[in-house]
């Protein structure tokens, strides 16, 4: 299913501020908010596509590589960078709720703080970055790999919650489990009220008990995890792709990190890399440069021939199109582009040397004659201009 462009979804332009998407994702959660769509399956999908495009555009980072490269460049291998791969409603609501008390709109229907767990501070795991490394053959048709990394993963002992068992907490008396404390102060303007995370609980609005044995009540443990990625074709070096939920996990069922993927691409022993085309170099001698030849020469998936046109003078260019790399947003492939070079002895013997001087005294072979050949002229404009 192809993805649809955020800012259209977000109804900005590409130049639109932070400060304008953000409003713009304001106006779009709260037409689209399950409370005001309940059991609208539609809805709920709208408002989950509002939230990726505002993930995406309103990171820095991440708006970079969308603008550069499209969709792959922020999308993960495994199709999803932002909600889209994995994120589910209480992913959303912990991360953005806050929009909508920053422009006046607090506790919006119990929706955002009865899916944030009574409003309390939802945990977020670290971003895990890997490198790849990809040679061009993969490159150019795609490629699942297969890694093996070190992270923190929920503890499968107390599902992530730190507690030996389900009675093993109780709901903090100091902020009555919600999380966060409200303190009241006297300025000369009257009174200020402000709220901030519960420090006797860290936020969560529960202390634990009795803690899990296995993961000392942290929720998480270390461990290594084997990862299948698919990283589509045209990707290229320094590149970044995102896994949603594929990092380190949360301490006590918070939300995963991101998995961030750094794309190196290998030197190919045959083929230099421009963009989307390729450039191969092919050493040719003085006869097959001066009588012409079919000649064949490797792609990343075959070998064709082609033919050098007799008189084909060094540095001529050939276009095999189709031949090189995919276009990482699918607008076709490049080409792979045949530079001619012409290999020149050093070292001959004295009966070549001697061939080569009665050769020079043939009028074909003077450079006097080619200075009045305007043919061979404009050839040679032809192929280096």
């Amino acid at each position: 299913m192809t993805k649809r462009d955020y800012y259209e979804i977000l109804e900005v332009s590409k130049n639109a501020s932070n400060e304008e998407i953000k409003k713009a994702y304001r106006k779009k959660a709260l037409q689209y908010h399950p409370d005001r769509n309940p059991n609208n399956k539609s809805a709920e999908e709208k408002f989950k596509e509002a939230a990726e495009a505002y993930d995406v555009l309103s990171d820095d980072e991440k708006r970079r590589r969308y603008d550069q490269f499209g969709h792959a460049g922020i999308s993960g291998p495994q199709g999803g960078g932002g909600f889209g791969g994995g994120f589910n409603m209480e992913d959303i609501f912990s991360r953005f709720g806050d929009i909508f008390s920053d422009f006046g709109f607090g506790d919006f229907g119990g929706g955002f703080h009865s899916r944030r767990g009574g409003g309390r501070n939802v945990l977020k795991g670290s971003n895990l970055r890997v490198k790849v490394k990809l040679n061009l053959e993969e490159i150019s048709e795609g490629v699942e790999k297969k890694i093996k990394v070190r992270k923190l993963v929920s503890c499968k002992s107390c599902n992530g919650t730190g507690a030996k068992n389900s009675s093993s907490y109780h709901t903090c008396a100091s902020c009555g489990g919600s999380g966060y404390v409200t303190h009241i102060q006297r300025t000369i303007l009257g009174q200020m009220q402000t709220s901030a995370p519960c420090s006797a609980c860290g936020g969560e609005g529960k202390v634990i008990d009795n803690k899990c044995p296995k993961c000392s009540g942290e929720g998480v443990i270390n461990e290594e995890e084997i990862i299948t990625l698919n990283i589509p074709g045209g990707v290229a070096d320094g590149m970044q792709l995102s896994v949603s939920g594929r990092g380190n996990a949360a301490r006590r069922g918070g939300v995963n990190g991101d998995l961030i993927v750094l794309i190196e691409e290998e030197k190919h022993t045959d083929f230099i890399r421009d963009e989307n085309n390729l450039i191969y170099d092919l050493l040719i001698s003085i006869p097959t440069a001066i009588t012409g030849a079919q000649i064949e020469i490797p792609t990343l998936d075959s070998r064709v021939k082609i033919k050098i046109e007799p008189g084909t003078p060094s540095g001529k260019l050939l276009k095999l199109r189709g031949k090189g790399l995919p276009d990482i947003n699918g607008y076709g492939r490049g080409d792979l582009i045949v530079r001619i070079l012409i290999y020149i002895p050093s070292n001959i013997s004295k009966e070549e040397r001697k061939l080569l001087e009665k050769l020079e005294e043939s009028e074909n072979f003077n450079p006097d004659t080619a200075k009045k050949d305007k043919s061979f002229s404009n050839r040679f404009r032809n192929y280096f201009n």
